[in-house]
């Protein structure tokens, strides 16, 4: 079973976090709040997803390439995903 599915409910407490980060910032930003209040805001948002995305690939890494049972193949396409994933996050 993916770890996403077995961790689902810590993981959608932590989306809804976002969202509600996510708006915060768009009120902010409609009512014309002094530009700190933004960034901060901004800070807040994206700590919660480098959370988030560190919680996922964490999981993900654990699973599929720690796996005792992952042939060579399956370690190797998943270290690519991994990179992939890694390369157009940190753009």
């Amino acid at each position: 079973m993916a770890h996403t599915i077995l961790n689902k409910k810590p993981l959608l407490t932590r989306i809804r976090r976002i969202k509600g980060q996510t708006q915060a910032l768009e009120r902010a930003i409609e009512e014309a709040e002094d530009c700190s209040a933004v960034l901060q805001q901004l800070a807040a948002v994206r700590g919660a997803v480098n959370g988030l995305m560190l919680e996922v690939l964490e999981g993900h890494v654990r699973d599929h390439l720690g796996a005792a049972d992952a042939t060579e193949a399956q370690r190797a396409a998943d270290l690519d995903l991994v990179v992939s994933v890694l390369r157009s996050y940190v753009k």
